[in-house]
């Protein structure tokens, strides 16, 4: 918090498409899609539109013991797109939420069924799915949630599988050894286990760590020949950041819970969901006095103004996802090779979607790390705001999440202002 107090402040005023304006008037690339929300961009006419329409109508409402014809519209659009058989939706406010749900709901079916000792998680290494209590029980994120461990439960984790990719192509993948240990943990503890929990794809938050094409698949089998449930944590990786809708729909996986969030509303509200099985939701009916309930709410549950947001932006997501997406995720990847697959001060370049990471680092060839306290990662995004660019670090990491937005001379100026502030940083 010292380092944070002594930064200069970056107040922003305004946003138009996938720029920001602070108050001083200066205007910036949005390259952290606004922490990974953004799809078409600031000030959207049509997300407004759909916004003031409902803000005319009721602002909220609660869905308990009620509902509104926007929230139900919702769920029946999210069932809609989701794989078949994940037709009832439990909204909530955000990723964590929306994860607390999906694991809350696996660990209750086990009990109604008669298994309540199946109540174990399994994880992948190097997870993030919030910052709530249960959800850091599950990831493995640590340094940043390690000092809470002790207030946690406990967690089983298997190694993450090793992919590299960028413009288009994998140049290095490996998931034997991550798939065997998975297959040796449910083979051991499958009566014990609730549920596997998985970013599939991507582990953003690890640093854009990618999954080679059918990983997501071979984890999907081993849960079902185990019996044990799969959830899949889409929170950041559905609504077109990697191309298309959800990761699920497009690897050809139904999972027991599905969770989102992030993009869903475009980055304008607070607003998430957990898809679940029809077989799994019929389990929790039954008389009130049999406690079969879900007993769980959030007060803006379903708001109705997020909600609406979130029906414009899937219908106008569709054309973009059939349409340029595609071309704009290829000029990403091209750019990113071109400028960045032989620098000399990055290690390892990923990309998959819209979403890249570069690891920095002094030598790409050497094994050498920075020093922490040098904070590289960070001084390349504070100088990357001299040059009209924001960006987050991830440690030595640079993340590239723009809006889906951006055409392809933004793009452009997004990697070349990256490239610009780290030869600031760091000269050749």
């Amino acid at each position: 918090m010292q380092e944070y107090l002594s930064l200069p402040p970056l107040a922003i005023a305004s946003g138009q498409g996938g720029w920001l304006t602070d108050t001083e008037g200066r205007s910036y690339l949005d390259g952290n899609a606004s922490v990974w929300t953004n799809v078409h961009g600031h000030n959207d006419p049509d997300l407004n539109a759909a916004l003031q329409r409902q803000l005319s109508a009721v602002a909220h409402s609660s869905m308990l013991g009620l509902t509104h014809p926007v929230g139900a519209e919702l769920a029946a659009e999210l069932a809609a797109l989701a794989p078949s058989g994940l037709g009832k939706v439990f909204f909530s406010d955000n990723g964590s939420g929306a994860v607390e749900i999906a694991l809350k709901l696996s660990f209750q079916y086990w009990q109604l069924t008669g298994w309540p000792k199946k109540s174990g998680v399994i994880g992948l290494a190097g997870a993030y799915h919030g910052d709530t209590f249960g959800t850091m029980a599950v990831g493995d994120s640590g340094f940043f949630h390690e000092r809470f461990r002790p207030w946690c439960f406990p967690a089983e984790h298997f190694p993450a599988p090793r992919c590299q990719e960028w413009n288009g192509k994998v140049r290095a993948a490996d998931a034997t050894a991550s798939l065997a240990a998975l297959r040796t943990l449910l083979t051991e503890q499958a009566d014990t286990t609730a549920c596997v929990i998985l970013e599939p794809s991507v582990q953003g938050a690890a640093g854009m760590r990618l999954q080679p094409p059918g990983f997501v698949r071979e984890v999907a089998a081993l849960c079902r020949a185990h019996g044990v449930h799969l959830i899949l944590d889409e929170v950041f990786v559905a609504f077109g950041r990697l191309g298309g809708m959800t990761v699920c729909g497009e690897e050809g996986v139904s999972p027991d819970f599905l969770c989102l969030a992030k993009g869903l509303t475009a980055g304008y509200l607070p607003l998430a969901a957990t898809l679940v099985r029809e077989e799994i939701h019929a389990e929790f009916l039954g008389s009130y006095e049999s406690r079969r309930a879900f007993f769980h709410g959030h007060t803006f549950t379903g708001n109705p103004l997020a909600a609406a947001v979130a029906l414009e932006n899937i219908r106008k997501l569709r054309p973009l996802i059939a349409g340029p997406l595609r071309s704009r995720i290829t000029w990403f990847g091209r750019l990113l090779d071109e400028t960045f697959s032989a620098h000399p001060r990055v290690r390892e370049v990923r990309q998959r979607g819209l979403a890249a990471a570069l690891d920095l680092a002094p030598s790409r060839d050497s094994s050498a790390e920075f020093p922490v306290a040098q904070r590289v990662g960070l001084q390349v995004c504070l100088r990357a705001r001299e040059h009209g660019l924001l960006l987050r670090p991830l440690g030595d990491s640079l993340l590239l999440v723009p809006p889906l937005c951006l055409n392809e001379s933004e793009l452009g100026e997004l990697v070349h202002r990256t490239a610009r502030a780290l030869d600031d940083v760091l000269p050749n």
